[in-house]
């Protein structure tokens, strides 16, 4: 009985482990930026195709990384849960969805990142609220606003006029409208912000891996 109860405790840990460990997590360190891929629908696909620079980059969700004795974390602005701290494969695969894919960053050596502030500033902002209206001052905060504001000492990212319209048409993105409408104020067409893909090819980071 002793030996099967020992095995039994040795499963659940590894199983514990394995919500909290990823594959090719050794390569990352304390400050990696993830970026996670289009989703295709909803305001993911609206983000990816105003915002797309190049055929590389796919970007629509980021975080950074965190990671405590043997496990990952991410600490990120989630649309449904505001600032969270979460593990790495519910990160890389939100509920479960095996078709995002999730590639890590890492800011150049030579910059000097003061990686612990940019972390404290992460903690010190979890449980704030999602901006849905991406507008830089309105309360909270949305995925890359987080990131440029938890870095914004080490001026690691700027801050750009933004723009909703499809260049497919020249005219506002249809999800662009419908969203805005709903939340009933106007599309901050070139207000300063930011977004994955363009943060993604900042020549102060380099890309490290993508996770598997």
């Amino acid at each position: 009985m002793a030996k099967v109860s020992l095995y039994l405790l040795l499963i659940l840990t590894l199983t514990s482990l394995q919500c909290t460990r990823y594959k090719n997590s050794p390569i990352l360190k304390n400050g990696d930026i993830l970026f996670r891929s289009n989703h295709k629908d909803g305001l993911s696909q609206a983000i990816n195709e105003v915002t797309q620079t190049n055929t590389t980059s796919n970007y629509t969700h980021m975080g950074i990384c965190y990671i405590i004795k043997d496990s990952v974390f991410v600490i990120h602005a989630s649309p449904k849960n505001g600032v969270i701290k979460e593990v790495l494969h519910d990160f890389c695969y939100p509920q479960g969805d095996t078709s995002y894919t999730t590639d890590a960053y890492r800011i150049r050596d030579e910059i000097n990142p003061n990686i612990t502030l940019a972390l404290e500033n992460a903690k010190k902002l979890i449980t704030q609220p999602y901006d849905n209206t991406y507008i830089i001052e309105n309360p909270g905060y949305y995925c890359s606003e987080f990131i440029y504001h938890i870095f914004i000492q080490d001026s690691i990212f700027k801050l750009n006029p933004m723009t909703f319209i499809d260049p497919s048409t020249g005219n506002f993105h249809a999800g662009w409208i419908e969203h805005y409408k709903n939340l009933n104020i106007n599309i901050p067409e070139g207000k300063p912000g930011c977004n994955p893909n363009e943060m993604s090819n900042t020549d102060k980071i380099v890309f490290i891996a993508r996770l598997e």
